[in-house]
Formats: structure tokens, sequence, C-alpha cells
């Protein structure tokens, strides 16, 4: 069934309340590979990671705001009148996430969820899903997940603002490695996204993959925690915004190579896999930061 574009954007905004501790925090920061310094030819764990994992020094990354309160919030705007669609020709294509003030360690938010934009694309529609968290001393953070529904296009609509920017021609400022440990992906899943895709081989398998593939949200976390970590001398606080398009896949048990590009206050960032000639899996990625 086509998707009614005008049904969507007026339906009202779903709510529901969210909460977290410092314990879904902890969990959330391992899974995308804190307490772990690659740069350390020691095994002991560096006490700057102390700062994602102990709660006594507890921050939490803004890219925390994907999982808060069970994981998949922010897609409940895919229930929204006027969308009827197969869950299968369903793709995650990019990720934005604003923060309007640090997120606190332990917490409790009212989060409504929407369709914010309906884009034509010809053979596949985009939509903008929005989910805004606020507690009771204001507003938190936006998130907007671009999603990209195959076979759902040519329906006449407005075809939206273009994600793709050229990569810089200057070298990097920064290039970081990150290896990423062959079961990441069944630790990450346990703050909320159970999709078997990233945990089952023959689920996988079936999708056309050799082996299940790591979540795209987990390999934005572990990017923005790089880039923290190397300009912003671990400070979460600092983040102000990050988004990115999800490029292509990236298997557990390979390497991230991170290029960043500083300009001052915002950094633009291109993400690849290493071992498969630097295929790119993060593209048009930029951080904003204070």
């Amino acid at each position: 069934m086509p998707i009614d574009a005008e049904k969507a954007l007026a339906a009202e905004p779903r709510s529901s309340r969210i909460g977290w501790d410092h314990k879904d925090v902890q969990l959330y920061h391992l899974g995308i590979g804190a307490g772990c310094d690659p740069d350390r030819a020691d095994p002991a764990v560096d006490p700057r990671e102390l700062r994602y994992t102990l709660e006594s020094r507890l921050q939490v990354l803004p890219s925390f705001a994907t999982v808060a309160g069970a994981g998949m919030g922010g897609f409940g705007g895919l229930a929204a009148p006027g969308i009827d669609i197969d869950r299968a020709a369903v793709l995650h294509g990019g990720q934005t996430v604003r923060v309007h003030r640090p997120i606190p360690v332990t917490g409790s938010a009212v989060q409504t969820s929407k369709i914010a934009a309906v884009y034509d694309k010809g053979k596949a529609a985009v939509l903008v899903l929005r989910s805004e968290a606020s507690d009771d001393e204001g507003p938190l953070w936006t998130n907007d997940a671009q999603i990209f529904v195959r076979g759902e296009g040519g329906f006449g609509g407005e075809r939206g603002p273009s994600e793709r920017t050229p990569r810089p021609k200057a070298a990097p400022d920064h290039v970081v490695e990150r290896p990423v440990r062959p079961d990441q992906a069944l630790l990450y899943r346990l703050s909320g996204d159970w999709n078997p895709l990233h945990a089952d081989p023959e689920f996988a398998a079936l999708a056309g993959f050799d082996r299940p593939i790591l979540h795209g949200l987990c390999t934005y976390g572990i990017t923005l925690k790089a880039v923290t970590d190397t300009l912003l001398d671990g400070d979460a606080s600092r983040v102000r915004s990050y988004r990115t398009r999800f490029a292509g896949i990236f298997f557990p048990g390979e390497t991230l190579r991170i290029e960043m590009w500083d300009a001052g206050n915002e950094v633009r960032v291109e993400v690849s896999a290493v071992e498969r000639e630097n295929a790119p899996v993060l593209a048009d990625t930029f951080v904003a930061y204070a």
C-alpha cells in the first residue's frame, strides 16, 4: 500500500515515558567498545576509560540517546497512520542526534515520536522519524532517523535534500583505527536492538551475508567515542550534534579506520573497513562541538 504522506505528517505524535540509570549507560558504552584502549601495549584498563565505565566518574555519550529507554523508541513513527509498509523493505539510511544539554547518568523523560518528513526518491521513499525527549528541566535530545523504504517511491512527493557531500581533498587531520571485537554485536544488542541479523549466522545467510553484520548504530557510537577521545579530550559534554549516512556494512572482528578533518567547531568524519580495502562504512558524517 502506498505511503499516505499527508496523513502521516498530520498524525499526532506518539508519547511514552522512558527511563535509564548508570547500568544502562555503562552497558551501552561497553557495547561500543569502551574500557579497551587499542593504543596501549599493556592489558590494563586505561584510567581515562573509567569515565565511560565506572559509575563514580560516569559521563554519557550523546549517541546513548539512540538506545535510551529500551533501544528502539525512536522508530515508533513507523506505526503512524498512513505508513503501511513491508518492514523487510526498510533500511536505516542515516542518523542525527542533537543534544540540548548533557544527558544525565540517571534519568527519566517523556519521548515523543512522529514522522517529520516524507520524501519521494523515485524507487524508494525516505521517512524522517523524529523522536524528542524532555524531562522536568526541559528538552534533552532530538533524534532523526532517515529510513529508506524500497519500492514505495513514485508517489509524486518532494524529493528532499541530498545528504551527500564530497570527501575533503586535503589529508585528514587525524586518523585512528579501532579494532572491533568479534563478539561486539552480541554485547551491543543487549541495549535493545534484538534484530537476529546481528547475531544469528543462519538469519544473516538468508539476508545474503556471509555472517552477522554489526549494528549501524554501534558503528555510529564507536565513531563518536573516537572523535570525543581524539579531539575533545574525552569530554562528551562538548558534543552538540552528530549526523551520519550509513554507507556500507561492517563485520564484527574487522577494524574501523576513522578519518577526521577538524574545522574548529565541527569535525568531518569518514569511516571505512580496513580489511576490505577501506570499504565505506559511514559517510557524510559531522560532529559539531563547543
